[in-house]
């Protein structure tokens, strides 16, 4: 899987994208970054903690995998932005956008972007 390309695919998705970035098991970045012209809202320490917290929560969600189904993303809606989560075998595909994203079509047109690049 080429990693910058996945992120940057996403990006072009839709206009009120602010983030894409990859995420490690252990909580670290490994691919992504902010889309150009973006302003990122919270510090860069506080990046990392938001990255470590969405791999510890990714993992307590597979307990239930067996008996639900694996989750394919996890959404919260937040007064300033939409946070989406995609997990992808042992990383996670994180996504900051503008409240307006249509997040009803958005996360299924990123679900087969990563078909596309996890074949």
């Amino acid at each position: 899987m080429e990693k910058e390309a996945l992120c940057n695919s996403v990006k072009k998705l839709d206009p009120s994208i602010r983030f894409v970035g990859l995420i490690n098991a252990k909580g670290h970045l490994e691919a992504g970054g902010m889309t150009e012209g973006k302003k990122t809202l919270e510090d860069t320490k506080k990046d990392e903690m938001l990255y470590m917290e969405l791999a510890l929560r990714v993992r307590m969600r597979q307990e239930f995998d067996s008996e639900l189904g694996p989750v394919r993303f996890a959404m919260s809606y937040r007064d300033k932005v939409i946070v989406m989560s995609f997990p992808i075998k042992k990383e996670i595909l994180l996504v900051s956008a503008e409240k307006d994203l249509h997040f009803a079509k958005f996360p299924f047109e990123t679900l087969k972007i990563i078909e596309q690049y996890c074949k």
